[in-house]
């Protein structure tokens, strides 16, 4: 008699077992996969070749495999929290031991900057320069900026605007060129802030006055002081713009005008730094018969500005914002994907490591090739089917019991034969 088949039926639904609890258990943890229990049935080897006859002696567990289906995608609140839809795995390291991959995407922002996940493993990605342009290349720890942003100075300025052709001539007949008190000696005025080296801002007017037809001067002043004199004179123009009788693109300047901003005091009191060679760009402006408007004012001028928030786009580019307005790249996720994903080795802490089996990673941006695209302010659920688990564990109990029944059926025919007389 043989308890074998018995008692190898018990051990492969007590696996089972094992590995639905598991399943239920990690239902609700973010990125886990589920598993399932693959048998192989078993036969002994015949000494004299193979028979007909031969009756299996039980079964054994043959692979835990886990199911690397997409899981449902939830959103969140916090921006920092990252989705793959579709294939591939965040690249994580405590620089120490070999680089894991994971599908959980809960990370967080030490205090050092390092994107890191709740086993304070680093997330992995390509930098960017300085100037937010980023090089691919070899991966390695993601770490946001902590400082503040630079202020940058005023270089240039660009208006797109229509004078009124209709509006008479305003310059006056004689004495300085312009007052600026004086709202009858030009015909319009607009204003801009630009930054000096400090990035203090320096409240710059433009004044046009018609002083012919087809012709307008262009004065400016700094914090109150004149441009075109550097503050040590009459009033001057910096420009004349002239237009063609349509009364569309200047005929002159065609190109940028370059001055020089003096220094002066600020509306807060603060003495403002000059701002040397700063252009002009008229190019956009028309001479219609309709009223005065700007369509377009531009200048490249920045404060120092302080780390606001991080946003995540789609293809992994991770992106700072600052208080000055500003954004800059300072990084990109980088993601790794595997030929054979069932081959990887479980670690814990929703982590896989690779293995021979499932061969070397295959490293990307996400969207590109075959690689997912990320979501930010998401996570992966776990793929697990609680409802089919739930009938996977009646299943499993109701087989566990027959291989009790087999066991004691054999002992109850054992127990006949011991008592035959």
């Amino acid at each position: 008699m043989s308890f074998q088949q018995g008692l190898s039926g018990l051990n492969a639904s007590s696996k089972s077992l094992e590995v639905i609890g598991n399943n239920i258990a990690n239902a609700n943890t973010y990125g886990a996969k589920t598993a399932r229990a693959e048998f192989a049935d078993v036969y002994a080897a015949a000494l004299n070749g193979t028979g007909t006859n031969e009756v299996g002696i039980g079964t054994n567990l043959s692979a835990v495999a886990q199911q690397f289906t997409q899981g449902s995608i939830t959103t969140t609140s916090n921006p920092m929290d990252l989705a793959i839809n579709g294939a591939g795995f965040f690249q994580v390291t405590d620089g120490k031991n070999p680089t894991e991959y994971t599908r959980n995407g809960q990370f967080k922002v030490d205090r050092n900057g390092y994107v890191v996940n709740n086993q304070q493993q680093q997330l992995m990605g390509y930098s960017a320069n300085a100037a937010g342009v980023i090089a691919p290349g070899q991966a390695k720890p993601l770490q946001l900026p902590t400082g503040n942003v630079a202020p940058n100075p005023t270089k240039a300025v660009a208006i797109g605007m229509n004078l009124d052709a209709r509006l008479a001539t305003t310059a006056p007949a004689s004495g300085p060129a312009i007052n600026y008190a004086d709202p009858t000696t030009y015909n319009n005025a607009t204003s801009v802030s630009v930054y000096d080296a400090k990035g203090q801002d320096v409240a710059l007017t433009y004044y046009f006055q018609k002083s012919a037809t087809d012709t307008w001067k262009v004065f400016a002043t700094a914090n109150g002081v004149d441009v075109g004199s550097g503050g040590t004179g009459s009033p001057a123009p910096i420009t004349t713009v002239t237009f063609p009788p349509n009364g569309s693109a200047p005929t002159a300047p065609t190109a940028p005008v370059s001055f020089n901003v003096p220094a002066g005091t600020n509306a807060a009191g603060a003495a403002t730094l000059p701002i040397a060679g700063m252009t002009l760009d008229l190019s956009k402006t028309t001479e219609f018969g309709a009223a005065f408007s700007v369509t377009s004012l531009t200048q490249d001028g920045y404060a120092a500005g302080q780390l606001t928030g991080i946003g995540i786009a789609a293809n992994g580019i991770v992106t700072a914002n600052y208080s000055n307005g500003q954004s800059r790249a300072v990084g990109q996720v980088e993601i790794a994907n595997f030929r054979n994903p069932q081959g990887l080795q479980s670690v814990g802490g929703n982590a896989w490591s690779r293995t021979y089996a499932s061969g070397d990673p295959t490293t990307g941006v996400p969207g590109d090739g075959n690689l997912g695209s990320l979501q930010a302010g998401a996570l992966e659920q776990s793929n697990v089917d609680l409802t089919g688990e739930l009938v996977d564990m009646i299943t499993a109990q109701r087989i566990y019991q027959a291989n009790a029944q087999t066991i004691k059926t054999q002992d109850q025919v054992l127990q006949t034969l011991v008592n035959l007389r």
